[in-house]
């Protein structure tokens, strides 16, 4: 097997690298008298779901795997992770579609806003992570969420946000935020078609107006 898998990736593309391969990209170098191909296939000898489970503590267990290298293939795993969502996911039919999409939302430790950005057909475009807060606030500035509805060509948006304590009941800031978000969508031309609070078990729908268990 050739040696160089980042030559055969750009000369190729990716489809053509075997899976150690592909690792392989990600680790650049190996370590002294083994490669980086030989130290992948290392990593992936249980296979793929096996890779996945590790955390940072473990993949530094193996021989030339520094933090560096373990962080860029833990990241690896979780884009994985996240594009299996966005494809298992035909279209957003209600809230518990799109608590799906961001159940990493659940365990933060401060509080995130996030747009999940719709075509005409409700298919998912982009999830995206607009703010990031403190334990218990986040600034929300609705253009900018709009100017990424824009960007995307979105024709529909909703809205997500974290309550760290786990409580997800929203305050009268969260319906506040709600309205103006909704006016300015009208307004736009790109409606928000809900606004989601994720808790620790439970989430809330504004627009249903309920609390709901995670399925």
């Amino acid at each position: 097997m050739d040696e160089r898998p980042r030559e055969r990736l750009l000369l190729h593309g990716s489809s053509v690298l075997a899976d150690a391969e592909v690792i392989a990209v990600l680790l650049r170098t190996g370590r002294d008298g083994v490669s980086a191909l030989t130290l992948a296939r290392e990593l992936l000898a249980d296979g793929w779901s096996a890779l996945g489970e590790k955390s940072a503590a473990e993949l530094v267990q193996y021989g030339g795997m520094g933090p560096a290298k373990a962080a860029t293939i833990l990241a690896a795993m979780e884009v994985g992770r996240r594009m299996n969502r966005l494809g298992r996911l035909d279209a957003v039919s209600g809230p518990m579609d799109v608590v799906r999409l961001v159940d990493d939302m659940r365990g933060l430790v401060q509080e995130e806003f996030r747009c999940v950005l719709l075509n005409t057909k409700h298919r998912v475009l982009a999830v995206e992570t607009v703010f990031q807060g403190g334990l218990d606030s986040v600034e929300v500035y609705p253009r900018e969420i709009f100017r990424r509805a824009v960007a995307r060509s979105a024709a529909a948006v909703i809205v997500v946000h974290n309550h760290p304590s786990g409580d997800p009941a929203p305050s009268d800031a969260d319906r506040s935020l709600t309205e103006r978000l909704e006016a300015a969508g009208v307004l736009l031309g790109v409606p928000v078609l809900d606004h989601i609070i994720v808790g620790r078990w439970h989430h809330v729908s504004l627009h249903q107006q309920q609390v709901a268990e995670f399925s």
